[in-house]
């Protein structure tokens, strides 16, 4: 019978690298937001904006991790 190949740590290596390139752009990006809010006077103004940069910033890096996770390099 054939043995499967499969790398279960690296899968969750993966995962967990996915995890916190997410959560941590999202939170610099709300932090920094709250942070030209406070010092603008310009309420929810730069937290949206910050939230929409810190995502887009995130999927990015998660895109960029998954593609060179399984190109091989």
């Amino acid at each position: 019978m054939r043995r499967n190949n499969r790398y279960p740590l690296k899968a969750m290596a993966l995962m967990s690298t996915i995890l916190s390139q997410l959560a941590g752009s999202l939170l610099v990006g709300i932090f920094v937001g709250r942070w030209l809010d406070e010092k603008l006077g310009a309420a929810p103004l730069f937290l949206v904006v910050g939230l929409l940069l810190g995502l887009a910033a995130g999927i990015f890096s998660m895109l960029r991790t998954v593609r060179r996770y399984f190109s091989g390099e």
